[in-house]
Parts: C-alpha cells; sequence; structure tokens
C-alpha cells in the first residue's frame, strides 16, 4: 500500500493491521538501506570510470514525495502516520451535517458526492479575493506594457476550481523575447509576492511566471501570447451546460488527484484539462445519455473510476472528443500529430489544436490509474448491498474512504472569511457588479463572472473601496456600505511562520517609488503639452490600448480605442 494513494480504513484497524503494518514498515527500511549502499557502491565505481551507473528508484514517486510536504495544503500522504496532524481537528469530512439522513450505499454516496460539491465551491468572499488578485497583477502588467492584454484562463475561468487551486493567467502582446524576468522583478518591487516565492520557468514548453500572492496566499501561473487556453475554457463551459453532472464529477476527481499530489504534470500526474477531457469522453460514450440535474453521481463516479482504473487500454487506445467523442487506435491518432512517432501513455486528441497530445507529458498516467483502481475497489465494496456495515452513510462517509480534506485547507478557508470578509459587500444587481468591473481594463475579470458556477453559486460581490464611489440611489436598500478596514494580517502556512513580512508602508513607499519614476521618465520625453496631460491623468485611469493587443505607437485613431465602461 503506497502512503500516497490509500490509507487504512476504520474496519481494519486491530492487532493484525499493527503487526503486518510494522512488517512493512521494516521491509521498507532495509530496502532504503539496500538502496544507500549500492548507491554509495556506484559511486565509487564510477569515479574511476566514464560509465556512469544509475540505481533505479523503487519507490512511488520520490517527486511527489517531495511535494507533498511541502506547499500542497491539501496533501494527504502518509495519512496512516500523520492522520491527527492532517484531519484530526476537523475529521476530514467537513461536507456531512449534523442529523442528515443518508440514503444506504450508492444513494449515499450520492448525497455525499452533492453535498461535499456544495462545499467546495468557492464562497463569494473567495471568488471576490481572487478577482481582487487578478486586477493588482493587471495593473502590474499595464503600468510596463500599457497595450498588452491580460486574460484569465483555466478553473478560474471555466468556475471548475477548489479552494486552494492556482489561477492561470496569460499576458497577450508583442515581444521579442518573452519578458519573463522584467514581469518577476516588477512583481517583487511592487509587493504583490516575495522574492521567495517567485519562480520564473523559462525552459518548460510553456514558459510561465509562477507566484504566491502576498496578501492572500492564493497560487498565480501567469503565461505569455498562449490564446488557445482561453478557447479551451470557452469550450469547457459549453460542455457544463450539455452534461449537467460534469461540473461536479470533475470536482471529487480533482480533490482526489490533489490530495495525492497526482494533479501536476511535471511531479508525475494528469493536468486538470486531461482530466476534463477524460470526463467529456466518459459521458459522451456512456450508454445512458439522459444526463440530468438528477443523475445519479455515485453511479458515474464509480463508473468513470473502472473504467480508467481496470478497463482502459492505455497502451493502444487514444481519446477523442471531437465529432460526438470516439476511442480510436493510439497509431491512427498519433500519425496525424506533430509527435506521432513519439509513443504517448496517455494519448489526447486536443479538440481545438490539431496536432497536439494533450497528454503527451503525462509520463506518470499509470500512477494515476493505480490511485483510481484503488478508489473502484474500496468504493465498490463499501455500496454492496450484501455489507451491512459499510454501505451505511450515517455511520461512516463512505466518501471519505477515498477523499479527505484537510485542517490546513479548513483553517485557511475560516481565515479568509474572518480576515477578508469584511472587505468586500455582496450586491443582489449583476449589472452593476459588471459596470464595476468593466472600468478600466478588465476584460478577464469579466470573463471569470460569466462561468456557470459563478451564476449559480457565487453572488455578484465588488469591494468596499469601490462600493464608497457608488451612489446611494444605485445601491439596493437593503446594502449597507462598510468603511474599508485596515490591511488583514498576512496568512502565514505552518512552514512560513518565520518568514519577514513587508510592511504596508513599506509596500506603499515602493508603490510611490514607483509611480515618481514613471511620472519623471514621461516629463523627461514628452513636450509640454504631453506633460499636462499627464500629470491631470490619475494613476488608475484606463492607459490606450489597440483592440489587437499589439505594443506600439500610443497614438491611434479613435477606432482602434476599446470603449470604456460606465
Amino acid at each position: 500500500m503506497d502512503p500516497a494513494v490509500a490509507w487504512f480504513q476504520q474496519e481494519q484497524d486491530g492487532p493484525a493491521k499493527r503487526i503486518w503494518l510494522n512488517i512493512w514498515e521494516t521491509e521498507q527500511e532495509q530496502e532504503q538501506e539496500r538502496e544507500r549502499v549500492l548507491a554509495a557502491e556506484n559511486k565509487i565505481k564510477s569515479s574511476g570510470s566514464d560509465t556512469p551507473h544509475v540505481t533505479l528508484d523503487k519507490t512511488f514517486n520520490i517527486q511527489r514525495k517531495k511535494a507533498a510536504t511541502g506547499e500542497n495544503r491539501a496533501s494527504t500522504y502518509n495519512m496512516n502516520k500523520n492522520f491527527n496532524r492532517l484531519c484530526g481537528k476537523y475529521g476530514g469530512c467537513p461536507w456531512r451535517p449534523q442529523n442528515f439522513n443518508y440514503g444506504r450505499g450508492i444513494i449515499g454516496l450520492h448525497q455525499e458526492i452533492e453535498q461535499f460539491y456544495n462545499h467546495m465551491i468557492p464562497t463569494p468572499c473567495e471568488h471576490a479575493l481572487r478577482v481582487e488578485v487578478v486586477s493588482r497583477i493587471e495593473q502590474v502588467v499595464l503600468s510596463l506594457w500599457p497595450t498588452a492584454r491580460v486574460e484569465v484562463f483555466g478553473s478560474f475561468r471555466t468556475g471548475l476550481y477548489l479552494p486552494t487551486s492556482d489561477i492561470d493567467l496569460v499576458v497577450i502582446g508583442r515581444w521579442e523575447k518573452l519578458p519573463l524576468r522584467t514581469l518577476e522583478n516588477q512583481l517583487a518591487v511592487q509587493g504583490i509576492a516575495n522574492i521567495s516565492t517567485i519562480r520564473v520557468l523559462d525552459k518548460a514548453s510553456v514558459p510561465i511566471v509562477k507566484l504566491t500572492d502576498r496578501e492572500t496566499q492564493v497560487k498565480v501561473d501567469i503565461s505569455f501570447n498562449m490564446q488557445s487556453g482561453v478557447q479551451s475554457a470557452e469550450l469547457i463551459k459549453s460542455y457544463k451546460k450539455k452534461y449537467p453532472p460534469l461540473s461536479k464529477l470533475v470536482l471529487v476527481l480533482k480533490q482526489f488527484l490533489l490530495q495525492r499530489d497526482l494533479n501536476e504534470v511535471f511531479i508525475g500526474g494528469i493536468s486538470s484539462y486531461s482530466l476534463i477531457l477524460m470526463c467529456i469522453s466518459f459521458l459522451q460514450l456512456h450508454p445512458r445519455q439522459n444526463f440530468s440535474e438528477n443523475s445519479n453521481l455515485g453511479i458515474l463516479l464509480l463508473e468513470f473510476l473502472e473504467l480508467y482504473g481496470r478497463k482502459f487500454n492505455y497502451m493502444k487506445t487514444g481519446i477523442s472528443i471531437k465529432n460526438g467523442g470516439r476511442y480510436m487506435p493510439k497509431e491512427e491518432l498519433q500519425r496525424e500529430m506533430v509527435d506521432g512517432h513519439r509513443p504517448s501513455l496517455l494519448c489526447i486528441e486536443d479538440p481545438l489544436t490539431p496536432g497536439n497530445d494533450i497528454g503527451r507529458s503525462s509520463y506518470g498516467a499509470l500512477q494515476v490509474k493505480q490511485a483510481f483502481e484503488y478508489a473502484y475497489i474500496v468504493l465498490d465494496q463499501a455500496v454492496a448491498q450484501v455489507n451491512a456495515f459499510l454501505n451505511d452513510c450515517n455511520k461512516n462517509s463512505i466518501l471519505g474512504r477515498v477523499i479527505r480534506v484537510t485542517d490546513e485547507v479548513i483553517d485557511y478557508r475560516k481565515w479568509v472569511k474572518a480576515n477578508f470578509e469584511d472587505k468586500f459587500i455582496v450586491l443582489n444587481q449583476t449589472k452593476l457588479t459588471n459596470a464595476l468591473y468593466r472600468r478600466g481594463s478588465t476584460s478577464s475579470q469579466d470573463s471569470s463572472e460569466e462561468s456557470d458556477m459563478d451564476q449559480e453559486a457565487v453572488v455578484p460581490v465588488v469591494s468596499a473601496t469601490q462600493a464608497q464611489t457608488i451612489t446611494t440611489q444605485m445601491l439596493p436598500p437593503a446594502v449597507i456600505v462598510p468603511s474599508v478596514s485596515a490591511m488583514p494580517q498576512i496568512y502565514r502556512p505552518p512552514a512560513l511562520q518565520n518568514q519577514q513580512t513587508i510592511k504596508p508602508s513599506k509596500i506603499n513607499e515602493r508603490l510611490n517609488l514607483a509611480r515618481n519614476r514613471k511620472v519623471n521618465q514621461q516629463q523627461s520625453s514628452s513636450t509640454s503639452n504631453s506633460s499636462k496631460e499627464h500629470s491631470d491623468r490619475s494613476f488608475r485611469d484606463e492607459p490606450k490600448r489597440h483592440d489587437n493587443g499589439t505594443i506600439g505607437d500610443h497614438t491611434s485613431n479613435n477606432t482602434n480605442k476599446k470603449k470604456k465602461g460606465p
């Protein structure tokens, strides 16, 4: 039993389990000792030879083990030993309401999935918090390149994001060389993120800047000129409308992979986009096509896990969702692709880009298969009618046998609510909110509002700063505008308690220095008329930009200017 995938269930506790666990741990320690001795011998031998000696790590995935001890708040790695540290405070099943009467077996699993979805979708405060993070980063980008365009894609645009999910942004413009380091320096100077949390992955197939927002601890990935991500998000939103169970099924599976560190390609998992395409293909080719809001999610989850955990042939079969979806021989699919000569374990045809294999970098697909098979076995036993003890969902959670929410995730959500809820006002007028979002360059924020989940489960919100500019006649009668509270205390995860934080006064000082530097450069390079025009312009006014998002001469025809919002 790999500690990154499985944990012991309640009915397995007893003397036999403790004896077996001691034997297994002893064998693992002996195996690790043999590996260390072998590595030392190879090092001695290779010192006098040009041929390197390579040792094979027999552990499940050493990269995921390192990732599990780091930044992933949702990780349940090695929960057999660390249950009290990971889930001892809240029990790991916060979606279960008290005194709820569950059905037995598959009915109880369906009810738990519904409750899990309603618990994990973003609250209005969490959604507004991410909108504000996007707005701050967008201001930094536009201060560097006024004619650039910032777009949201990925889970934040589709609405399929968990409380600890990243925000995916793309900056669209024209550069001879991608300005990754320029953006990195500016984000640090303006206090958006601590320099220790900013990483530039310039050697990746898609170069990105990864950062953690200093104020909210929300993680952000910024790429350049990847417009296909926006198109992919719109495609997923269309399938969400076509298949109502898709959102709930995807959210459960994303949490399942996230807590096992199988949600990132570069650490041995599969991407969220690959997982969503697998779910769409599963629903497209399902023998029952009468999907609705009342479809049994427990049955669909078991069938998905059985398909991709036991039945699907990863070696010979490719997946395509185009033209209604189909399975096809991998050889036929790869002949049409750019990397057709390269064997791809998880082969998924890109529905938007011909010749692109979405899963070609998912070298850990078999590890995902193993996790799916484990989940199917555990859940199938729990919902069996002959098992009267396990299928009683009122006594023990059925979904909780494969999914747990860690105490750190729950504490983070409580921290967000306690420190940021007073900063935002809930408004019931969608048009008013959209109008406020469209002040300036906020196309990315508009797109996040259009997601189906936002319309169904997230109430429109605006910040208190924006709300103070609204006249009393525009506000609903029941809305009270609170004063803008002071900046909340910076959230520190357990591993970052000793990290030195930047005071708000220091952030304002850095911003003022950057503003003064920009004004001095403009005054020295422009004429007296343009200097007067720049001095009258507010720092937060929308900069001029071309419709095509290119960087060039600021002087253009009126037809090329974007229409400002009200």
